[in-house]
């Protein structure tokens, strides 16, 4: 017996020991995940009297506008309250949209948090994410027969998701570029041509040549020009919004602290019309200046390498369009004012979501651990352990199904795993010495 609890002594020493500080820290990682991905959005008002929103957690509802119906998005808080037992595609975030839930396009469906809206919302624009394909190849993600590993990459204009393969032009490591904008909308947007002349990145060599150098298409060294021309170092740039095969859409890469782009001080929301986005000071000299000023004029003596490919572009890029007045009329003409509004990123929406969260959270675990002896943490981690894999367990239903879980279940949950644990506590038998 003792020979028996000697071996089972050293199995156990020889297991991973992981402190809970450590478990804290991962659950702070993933936390702050979240925070980025839903950008600050409200789970508990729906967001269609705040107008059309700049950037907010979007979703479809497949149960209520299956494929064949018209496509609809709706907010983070109907997601919970109105579809919490349907089938849902998340969309991450889209620029300028009005929740729908409730309206015209939802046969028999009314709103619970807000029961009168219009029967449409005629700026909202729709692609084929509302039903849950992506790219050109108009598959879902994840593909279950889909085998090759690869990354999906949103295009900053049409907010599409690609996968990198399919984009014409071999997407260099994230970390070295942060927005992507695709074939189709660079054929849109041909004026981006000749912007990318002087500021896409590429990568040069096998696509699997982790040796191969970024350069801009005018074969320098991109490494220089970011040094030279932001004054930061491109190992600072932030890694592009992509996704790794086998995640769901709504994890995304975290930002490191010096990334971050500057604050953003544009109100989120608007009232249906359309955002006026911030011009930086020599911006405004420039557009009170003469047509010989413009930037792109002087730009487009110069060609890029190659068309008919997706183009990646580095931090703060968007810093350096013209906004003389003919190219803000052009870009009135494209649909892609937003262009000029570095608030517009997914970076600024990501970031504003971690900004909320860190102003109002404290953690009142680590204050408890702090209070704690040797043995009362090593209990306390046992019983987190166990909570942490019945809870796992539990939610993994809720995610085959494809259904949002809801305070109900959660509050379910919980009182089966108090009332499991009462019955192990009453189970055990204590001997005396």
């Amino acid at each position: 017996m003792a020979a028996s609890e000697g071996a089972a002594g050293r199995r156990r020493r020889r297991e991973p020991v992981v402190s809970l500080v450590d478990v804290l820290e991962e659950d702070e990682e993933l936390e702050n995940e979240a925070c980025a991905v839903l950008g600050g959005s409200d789970s508990e008002k729906c967001s269609y009297s705040q107008g059309s929103v700049k950037r907010q957690a979007l979703y479809a509802c497949s149960t209520c506008t299956p494929d064949g119906e018209e496509p609809a998005g709706i907010c983070l808080a109907c997601s919970y309250e109105c579809h919490g037992s349907h089938k849902l595609f998340e969309l991450y975030t889209k620029r300028n949209f009005r929740c729908d839930c409730g309206n015209s396009k939802f046969k028999n469906l009314e709103c619970k948090l807000l029961p009168e809206k219009g029967l449409l919302n005629s700026g909202n624009k729709y692609n084929d994410n509302f039903f849950g394909l992506y790219c050109t190849c108009k598959r879902p993600y994840p593909d279950p027969e889909d085998e090759i590993p690869d990354e999906m990459i949103q295009c900053i204009v049409c907010e599409d998701w690609f996968h990198g393969r399919h984009l014409g032009a071999v997407p260099p490591e994230s970390g070295d570029f942060q927005e992507m904008v695709c074939q189709a909308c660079m054929d849109r947007c041909s004026f981006l041509w000749a912007y990318a002349a002087q500021l896409a990145v590429t990568r040069m060599g096998p696509a699997n040549d982790d040796d191969g150098v970024l350069l801009n298409v005018e074969g320098t060294d991109d490494r220089k020009v970011n040094e030279t021309e932001s004054g930061e170092d491109p190992e600072s740039v932030s890694k592009a919004s992509g996704l790794e095969k086998g995640k769901e859409p709504q994890e995304k890469n975290a930002v490191k602290e010096e990334e971050k782009a500057e604050p953003c001080s544009e109100p989120s929301t608007s009232s249906g019309s359309k955002p006026h986005p911030q011009v930086a000071p020599e911006r405004e000299e420039q557009k009170s200046g003469s047509r010989s000023a413009c930037k792109l004029q002087e730009l487009r003596a110069q060609s890029y390498g190659k068309r008919g490919t997706a183009t990646y572009w580095p931090l703060n890029w968007r810093s350096k369009l013209c906004t003389c007045q003919d190219c803000m009329k052009m870009y009135a003409d494209l649909e892609v004012q937003f262009l000029t509004d570095e608030c517009d990123t997914v970076l600024a929406y990501e970031n504003k979501g971690k900004s909320d969260q860190g102003t109002e959270r404290r953690d009142p675990l680590m204050d408890t651990l702090n209070s704690m002896n040797r043995v009362q943490q090593v209990e306390l981690i046992c019983e987190y352990n166990d909570l942490k894999s019945e809870l796992k367990d539990y939610l993994r239903r809720f995610a085959d199904e494809g259904t949002v879980v809801k305070r109900e279940d959660i509050q379910q949950f919980f009182e089966e795993f108090q009332s499991r644990k009462r019955r192990r506590l009453d189970g055990m038998q204590y001997y005396c010495s």
